[in-house]
This record gives C-alpha cells, structure tokens and sequence, in this order.
C-alpha cells in the first residue's frame, strides 16, 4: 500500500527568536522540483519538507507577542492550538537574550502536551558560546536541550537528525483495505464540503463506516463498492486572511494540510452560485504545493440550472482562473439535488491510477530521447545541454529524474517543455507530473 506522510511540525515561540530563520533554512534543502506552480500564495508560512527521505509539513505559526514579558490569554490560545493540532513542535528561544518569563510560561505549557517537543536555544554558533549562553535555559529542567544557529547552521544537523529519528514512512492507517483511495473534500466555509459527502454516500448506497481520523475531532468516512474502497475525509473550511483571528489562517487550514498529506486526491469544492474566488484559488494552490491529485466540483448547480449565459460566464471563469492547472478534471454537481455525483467515481478511478502509474525506465529513456531530437536542449554558457538519462523516482505523484551535465542551466520554458512531453507520452493527461533536474554524479556543475 502507497504511504503518505502527514506529520505537522509547527515551529512556536517569541518574536525574533528566529523561527522564520530556521523555517527557510529547513525548506532550503528540499529537492528543487521543476515548475513551481503559478497561482500558489508566495506569502505562505508553510512547506513541504524532507530529510533524508522523511517528509513532512512545516509550520510556522507567527511570532507569540508578550506583554510586559507575561503570556497574555491570546498569546496561550495560539500556542494551545499550535500545540493541539501539530504532531511535533519545535520550541525556540533566544540564547543571546537568555531564558524569559514568556519562555518559561510556553515551556509549562509544553510539559503538559504528550506530544514530541524540541525545546530549542537559537542564536547560538559555536561550542564555546553553547557553554557560555546554554545553563541558563537548564531551569526549565527538559530532558535535553538543542543549540543551534539557524543563521550559520550550527547545530542544524544534529535538530535534523533527532527530529527524524525512528519515524519512518507509516502508513495512515492499518484498518484501511489495501488500494483504498483517499479523498479529502477542500474549500472555503459553507461551499457544501459535508453536504457533498453525505449526498455521494447517500446517492452510492455503499457500505459506511466510520473510522476515527487522525485529526482531532474529524471522523473518515469508508465506503466501499465491490472491489472498490474509498476514504472520505472531511476537513474545515479554509478560510482568507482577516475572517479570523489569528495572525494568519494557518490555523484553519492546520486540519486540511493534514488531511492533503494524507489523501491521493483532493477534492476541491466550489460555489456555483458565489463564482471561483481568490480563496478558491489559493486552496487549489495548497493541494498542488503538497503534490496531490486534484479534482474539481462546481457545487450547487442547481441554483444556476436554468442560466445558460450564467453558466458558460462561471465556467470560462473557472478555466481562466485554474489556468495554472489545466490537468485537473472539472465536474458539475450539486449535493442538494444528486445531480452529477454519480459522474465523480469514474474520475476519481482514472485520476488515482494515473496518480500512481510506473513506467519502465526503458520506455521512459525512448521518450526523452525522442523530445531531445524534436527539440534540442539549447546553449548554456558556450556548450550545449546534455541530458543523459531519465528514471522514474516515486508516484503520487508521477515523479522523474533527467540526469543532465548542467541542471541548473537549464532554462524554465526546456524544462516545462520536456513535463509537456513526459505528460503527452505516458497519458498523465489528469494528475501533477514532477521532474527533478539532477547533475550525473562524479562530475562538477561549471
């Protein structure tokens, strides 16, 4: 069965304690994947990491303010629901500026969790001011401590190295049928997302059960229908930057990123009635950075039913505003009226195949072989590109290496050029395709 990684590491603490420091210096070192994808919020606190093959998301959750050095009820409800939704946290503090009262009132906080917690001293670069700068914080009386400097890297290694430790790729859950597709239902508040999966069990009539997610008060939703078996997985609706509280939305999309790390397809839903909005987009964005599937529903087509000229406006507006994605299937539906769902399971089973299809190598070497005679990689720095080999790297999505003698030389339009060929080649004419330029190993890149 396919493994998915779904663990949150959200990273906590004071302002300026250097969280943002440490969070770019940790998605930094992911594999630079080809065509970072148009349309995604550039702003986001947020990523897809991976360390010696252990991924997961991170978080950053925003400096926790203090007020005249005291934790104010605000600032611990942040940190609670950090704390509540995250499987890791990460605990910095500031080694230059010492241990604070805030620091000691988070740490309290931390103690209480069951969750795995790094407490973490920052702004520390060498062994000398780790003796120097470290004793104070030893009052807090942890089991262990982690020095480190997010700036220079000082003790980067070793935080990595812990925070992967003994956790290896586990499946989502063991009580699921082997081949079961996972499906996580995304979108703003009150587009229809539980409407949705109740009218697609009530419309299927399929066996239903329920089984405890691994989000805190979420429940999946499995159904099965012969051979096959389908995971429902509700989440929270996303909502935009100032419809809540908290400095960003990251904690109302905490349970959804969740939920993308652990499905093969997400199901976005959109409001027929209201039109595709910014937001809509931008939740399109997050299924795509987390590499997912992605099927859309156009809910509530029945309020626009006898609109002719309001349909084909909504639908172009669609098509322009997910131009970034064109692969992504679009279906019309309403959960109100039945009308359409039984069209989504034949795509979903085309959509999950794709999304988790291998390809022999030799085929794939024949494919590139032939985009390269159609269309010659051009000159970098006075010689010409050469691309060596290609193997297929991992699914779901479709992911590949190309092995050239100067990967970074390689220019975007080549690049989106040889995904179009990949696609067009293998019929992936439904789901994200990935490609990794990397250099052939023994050889420098000039």
């Amino acid at each position: 069965m396919t493994t998915l990684s779904s663990t949150l590491v959200a990273l906590i603490g004071r302002p300026n304690v250097g969280k943002s420091t440490l969070f770019n210096r940790m998605t930094r070192r992911r594999d630079a994947l080809v065509d970072p994808t148009p349309g995604v919020t550039r702003d986001r606190h947020y990523a897809r990491v991976s360390y010696e093959e252990h991924p997961f998301t991170l978080i950053d959750t925003g400096g926790i303010d203090d007020e005249d050095d005291t934790i104010t009820n605000h600032i611990r409800n942040q940190a609670l629901r950090a704390v509540d939704e995250a499987d890791i946290i990460l605990f910095l503090m500031d080694g230059r500026q010492g241990l604070t009262p805030s620091d000691q009132e988070i740490a309290d906080i931390l103690r209480r969790t069951e969750k795995k917690v790094f407490f973490i001293v920052n702004k520390i670069d060498s062994p000398q001011l780790e003796i120097e700068l470290l004793s104070p914080f030893y009052e807090l009386g942890v089991d262990t401590l982690w020095p480190l400097s997010g700036d220079h890297g000082y003790g980067f290694q070793t935080l990595m190295e812990g925070l992967t430790k003994d956790r290896e790729q586990a499946d989502v859950s063991d009580e699921l049928p082997e081949g079961t597709m996972r499906l996580a239902f995304l979108g703003r508040p009150n587009v229809g997302k539980s409407s949705m999966v109740n009218a697609i069990i009530g419309q299927e009539r399929m066996v239903v059960s329920d089984i405890s997610g691994t989000t805190r008060d979420s429940v999946d939703t499995l159904l099965s229908q012969g051979k096959y078996n389908y995971l429902l997985i509700d989440t929270a609706g996303i909502r935009r930057k100032g419809k809540t509280k908290d400095k960003l939305e990251k904690f109302s999309i905490l349970k959804a990123l969740k939920a993308m790390g652990r499905c093969d397809i997400a199901v976005v839903l959109i409001d027929a009635e209201e039109g595709i909005t910014e937001q809509d987009t931008k939740v399109i964005g997050y299924t795509q950075e987390q590499g997912r599937a992605l099927i859309i529903l156009i809910n509530k087509w029945d309020l626009i039913e006898g609109d002719k000229k309001r349909q084909d406006w909504l639908m172009e507006e669609v098509r322009l505003a997910t131009n970034f994605i064109p692969f992504a299937p679009v279906l019309r539906v309403s959960a109100k009226t039945g009308y359409g769902i039984k069209r989504v399971f034949p795509q979903i089973g085309k959509v999950y195949r794709q999304f988790h299809e291998r390809f022999p190598t030799s085929s794939l070497n024949r494919l590139l072989e032939a985009a390269v005679a159609h269309h010659e990689p051009p000159m970098h720095r006075g010689r010409r590109l050469k691309l060596y080999y290609t193997a297929q790297i991992g699914t779901a999505p479709p992911s590949f290496a190309v092995i050239a003698n100067a990967p970074k030389g390689i220019h975007f339009s080549y690049q989106r050029y040889l995904k179009n060929r990949f696609r067009e080649g293998l019929g992936l004419d439904l789901v994200p395709v990935r490609l990794v330029f990397k250099e052939r190993s023994g050889r420098k890149q000039k």
